[in-house]
């Protein structure tokens, strides 16, 4: 027996690939659970088809072949389990999130995804001041000028402003305290 191969059929799947986008698509405005309920689907096909979705977006897309980037760390569940999310900041998209952490070894494998020929072309990285960030991003694009992002500027600057008035008030005493 031959069977005929559709284009518009995925390879043993009980949907078309229109079906498939457009629950992919719908998974990036609703949370999984609502699609499911919804279409009268079961969570874990529509996980699949929206995992499905995202590579698809991968693939299209292609390497990133960023000149501003973004380095951000995400919270992922209650405590300290982060994750690290790198954007391109001219296309203002996320082009990777990963790491088991925000440290150092989890920051170079966003540079081995990229690769040194396209790191090499990154002219400028925005971060907060995690010596994690900066220490990969010298080694891997030492070409790129750092810039620290104004918040955490300004929290340092504030930390600084408060160790100055602790000491100040500390050395003064009577009536000259209730100037610091």
């Amino acid at each position: 027996m031959k069977r005929e191969r559709l284009e518009f059929l995925l390879e043993r799947a009980p949907y078309t690939r229109r079906f498939a986008r457009y629950v992919g698509r719908r998974c990036a405005s609703e949370t999984i659970k609502d699609v499911a309920k919804e279409l009268l689907l079961g969570w874990d096909a529509v996980k699949e088809l929206d995992k499905q979705y995202m590579r698809e977006q991968l693939e299209r897309a292609g390497k990133p072949n960023p000149r501003i980037i973004g380095i951000d760390e995400i919270s992922v569940h209650e405590g300290h389990d982060y994750r690290i999310v790198v954007s391109d900041l001219e296309r203002q998209r996320p082009i990777w999130f990963g790491g088991k952490d925000r440290k150092e070894v989890s920051m170079d494998e966003f540079y081995a995804f990229l690769g040194p020929k396209k790191a090499k072309k990154i002219r400028l990285a925005v971060m907060d001041m995690w010596p994690a960030f900066y220490n990969s991003t010298r080694k891997h694009a030492p070409q790129a000028a750092i810039l620290y992002d104004k918040f955490h500027i300004i929290r340092h600057l504030g930390d600084a402003l408060d160790e100055v008035r602790k000491h100040e008030y500390g050395r003064l005493s009577g009536k000259h305290r209730k100037f610091v």
